[in-house]
């Protein structure tokens, strides 16, 4: 017990705001996550396919893994709830959060190493086959919403998610139980209707997977459900009665990017692939590339219908050299002249 209490000490000093401690058994609804991946709900991620019985066996991840030391880093802008939708979601606002938190879980193994010299381990960052939530769940650090997410009694849900797999036993926390209740605010909350029932997420309508994870075209029928949201979505979370009590972080790693809290939608479209680079190179943004974030660019302009982007959007129809660009700048041309001509 003096080691676990030592990590947790150890965690908070890193900046950590919750650390708790699992068994590496299997999680308890891996057999349900793998229902979900062969009914088709994972859409294109087919590396979740790849992963999936290592996330159900963290003996194939680490060879003798014995524990799961789990760890919560606030990330919240601001007290309660904060404003519902935004064009970019609140986790993308920063320098990418992986760098931070690989950093504080290679410090955090480190001193574990240095408690029990010869453990080996493993961080994890949302990167690898771990089934984040289940682990952090039986860890105690919260519970698994009806929207799918993690939520924390302490910080709401605003909080990212990091991991070490250690090959040495250490005392379990006792897991966390649910408290939604009757709540089901998540749901109508969800702009494109991907959260089909409590606990069920098809992601093949959910707006962060289409901003970001799909690569092609997204659907004529979803895009108008986007609105003015270019990389991801956070309504389910911040309609949350959870919220009220999550606080302001203070780390100074996660401020937020004022160009990316009231972002220039014309200005971005501009971006050739060099200026993409530039202006992304430290930001999680730069996993939809440049062909898939201008690509939400322009629905985004065609939702807002604001004729002063008509000429930009035609020249990116006509000239840029990503079809996919093309394509969705041609269908905001469309719509904003729908809309101008039907007012």
């Amino acid at each position: 017990m003096e080691i676990a209490e030592s990590i947790k000490a150890e965690a908070g000093r890193l900046g950590f705001s919750l650390c708790g401690i699992t068994s590496a058994l299997p999680p308890p609804h891996h057999r349900h996550y793998a229902q979900w991946l062969a009914e088709g709900n994972a859409g294109e991620m087919l590396y979740l396919h790849r992963q999936e019985p290592k996330r159900g066996d963290l003996t194939q991840v680490l060879p003798n893994a014995r524990s799961v030391v789990c760890v919560a880093l606030n990330y919240s802008p601001d007290e309660g709830r904060g404003e519902p939708t935004v064009p970019v979601a609140r986790y993308a606002r920063f320098d990418d959060y992986h760098e931070v938190l690989w950093s504080r879980l290679k410090s955090l193994l480190g001193y574990i190493q240095t408690l029990v010299p010869g453990t080996g381990g493993k961080v994890y960052c949302d990167t690898g086959p771990i089934t984040e939530r289940d682990l952090a769940m039986r860890a105690g650090l919260g519970w698994i919403g009806k929207h799918t997410n993690l939520i924390s009694r302490h910080l709401g849900n605003w909080f990212f998610l990091g991991e070490i797999l250690l090959d040495v036993s250490l005392p379990a926390d006792t897991p966390e139980t649910a408290h939604c209740g009757t709540c089901t605010r998540c749901l109508p909350a969800c702009p494109t209707g991907a959260i089909t029932a409590p606990y069920q997420l098809d992601a093949r309508r959910c707006i962060s997977y289409l901003t970001i994870e799909l690569k092609g075209s997204i659907p004529e029928e979803l895009r108008p459900l986007i609105g003015t949201r270019i990389y991801g979505c956070d309504d389910c979370l911040a309609v949350c009665p959870w919220n009220k009590f999550a606080v302001r972080t203070v780390d100074p790693a996660l401020a937020p990017r004022s160009d990316l809290t009231a972002p220039d939608l014309l200005a971005l479209l501009t971006l050739d692939e060099a200026g993409f680079r530039e202006k992304f190179r430290f930001s999680p943004i730069r996993r939809a590339k440049r062909r898939g974030f201008l690509r939400n660019v322009c629905i985004a302009l065609g939702n807002l219908g604001d004729p002063r982007a008509l000429p930009a959007l035609r020249l990116a129809g006509e000239k840029d050299p990503e079809p996919l660009i093309r394509e969705h700048a041609s269908w905001a041309l469309s719509t904003i002249h729908n809309k101008t001509h039907t007012v």
